[in-house]
């Protein structure tokens, strides 16, 4: 292995040390520790697997969504929050067979709400920056040894703190800075579904632990980019999908892809497997020549989410797009977003496939827009019925203080507010002139929500939930929002499929449906981002509806 030449053999066996060494210390912070089974005695403390989402204290939305490898699966038990900050909690008792480390999170604040570390020792902190819980200050952790019997954690000590596991006492700990990030980048606070104290409506059962369609599948040929956003509607016994395709050029940035996208037609029998049928519409992809709103910028630049609905009065299949102007020069480059409407030149219910003719503009930006709607302005648009009136999610982003910023000067957030129609043909007009979109789903980042009702005519509203990444903080997971009467929507609920889903991507991206397959089985087609690629693959999940937890939703938006 090492060479004769001993200087040389001096330094390559210095550095195959160093090599060792490094190794052994990232395998040891990679490694759980070993944990040690306790009991909670008299009390209603519920315990939890220290994982992503866990939910850490109850009556609370918070849940982690860092931490460092050598806490993962390891049993903590969820406090009272509000309880603790006020100092009203009951005492925590836990029962121990032998003796044990206890690891207590503490806060990295001085607020007396919090536990502070003066209370408990300097002297056995094992990990700085440990956890991240959403909403929350940063998380150091501590070793608190314990002996075997009953024993009152921190029983004089006040404020907020969390137990995060239970540890075998013969095992080698060794302290370091996990360097996670502030819990407070995650604000708001979201309940993750099955995380919470609530009882979840939809259930992870399962479905593909890689993309249905990924680079080099068959119909993805000229796809530099792959796919985001669109819909998934079932005819009979066929999926059938209109994607945006990131087509972009081969030799061209990868930034061309979002400009050069085209709407594709897909089938499936079973939404794994799919075949390309068609191209529905081909977006220019060219870039505008002014910065403002101007009728000499090519306004059809880039085309995206496509939305089929079946208009059972025409007996014929309508579509709703987004067409862009599309700039170099300013952040976000897709701007000023038309709706268009089309229709189906084959009537009937297997009309679907098209060919399509374009009916016009249905929305776009002009003397009732407000300045929420931003520079990318009407940028998604789904209609649905209530009753004998349509209503429609529209979207903005990107978002003017006031028409003083106009045409450049942006802010960030993903908003939706509602229209209105007697028919799908439209006009649709903006409640309440637009004034305020609708924040009670979450305030800062909504997109392409597609609703449906469930059995009992509760609407749902499925979406885009918003990137950990690109300097966001959100959920990145699918989210959901419930209403009565299709007007006023719920806080969303986010749906954290890889707990039963090989996560194969960093950002999660669009839902494109929710389809009921019978038993109360829902499938749901998704696109995501794996940042190490060029090519956005599309995935797909079941989920399994609780019948009891929704009829309990509905009476508690009826009261």
């Amino acid at each position: 292995m090492f060479s004769k030449n001993t200087k040389y053999n001096f330094k390559l066996k210095t550095a195959f040390l160093m090599l060792l060494t490094v190794c052994i210390q990232v395998s040891a912070q990679n490694t759980a520790w070993k944990p040690a089974s306790f009991e909670v005695v008299k009390s209603n403390y519920r315990t939890f697997k220290t994982t992503q989402y866990a939910h850490v204290f109850s009556g609370s939305k918070h849940n982690i969504v860092r931490l460092a490898p050598e806490l993962q699966g390891l049993t903590g038990v969820e406090l009272p929050l509000d309880k603790y900050k006020n100092g009203t909690n009951s005492p925590l008792q836990l029962k121990f067979k032998e003796p044990v480390t206890v690891l207590v999170g503490v806060f990295q604040d001085k607020n007396a709400e919090y536990l502070q570390v003066n209370q408990i020792g300097n002297n056995n902190e094992i990990l700085s920056n440990g956890v991240t819980i959403t909403g929350l200050p940063p998380v150091d952790v501590y070793a608190i040894p314990y002996g075997k019997g009953t024993h009152t954690i921190l029983p004089n000590q006040k404020g907020l703190f969390t137990v995060l596991g239970v540890l075998k006492i013969d095992q080698q700990l060794n302290a370091r800075d996990a360097k996670l990030p502030d819990g407070k980048l995650w604000n708001p606070t979201f309940i993750v579904e099955g995380f919470s104290d609530e009882k979840p409506l939809f259930e992870i059962i399962g479905g593909e632990n890689k993309p249905v369609i990924d680079e080099g599948m068959s119909g993805t040929e000229g796809i530099q980019g792959g796919f985001e956003g669109g819909r998934v509607v079932k005819v009979g016994d066929t999926y059938h999908m209109f994607p945006t395709e990131r087509a972009g050029e081969k030799g061209v940035d990868y930034y061309y892809d979002r400009v050069k996208t085209r709407i594709g037609h897909w089938t499936s029998k079973d939404a794994i497997t799919w075949k390309r049928e068609s191209t529905i519409y081909q977006a220019s992809g060219t870039y505008a020549v002014t910065e403002d709103d101007n009728p000499m910028n090519d306004r059809r630049a880039a085309i995206w989410s496509y939305m089929p609905v079946f208009n059972e009065k025409a007996n014929k299949w309508y579509g709703y797009y987004l067409a862009y102007t599309v700039s170099k020069e300013i952040e976000p480059n897709h701007s000023f977003g038309r709706i268009w409407r089309c229709e189906s030149t084959v009537d009937g219910i297997n009309g679907i496939g098209g060919p399509y003719k374009d009916m016009g503009i249905i929305m776009e930006p002009g003397l009732d827009s407000q300045p929420w709607e931003g520079r990318q302005g009407v940028a998604s648009f789904f209609p649905y019925q209530v009753g004998d009136k349509y209503f429609g999610f529209y979207s903005g982003a990107y978002p003017f203080n006031s028409w003083a910023d106009y045409p450049k000067k942006s802010g960030k957030g993903w908003f939706v507010a509602l229209a209105e129609s007697k028919s799908l043909e439209g006009p649709w007009t903006r409640m309440n002139k637009g004034l305020e979109p609708i924040k009670t789903m979450h305030p800062q980042f909504v997109e392409n929500p597609i609703v449906s009702q469930l059995p009992n005519g509760l609407y749902i509203a499925i979406f885009d939930g918003g990137p950990d990444g690109w300097g966001h903080h959100l959920p990145n997971m699918i989210a959901y929002s419930l209403s009565a009467d299709g007007i006023n929507w719920t806080e969303a609920h986010y749906l954290p499929i890889e707990t039963k889903v090989d996560k194969w991507w960093d950002i999660m991206r669009t839902p494109l449906c929710l389809i009921p397959e019978g038993n109360d089985v829902y499938t749901i087609v998704y696109n995501a981002i794996d940042l190490k690629r060029r090519f956005h693959p599309t995935g797909m999940v079941k989920v399994k509806l609780n019948k009891d937890v929704m009829e309990s939703r509905l009476k508690e938006l009826k009261k």
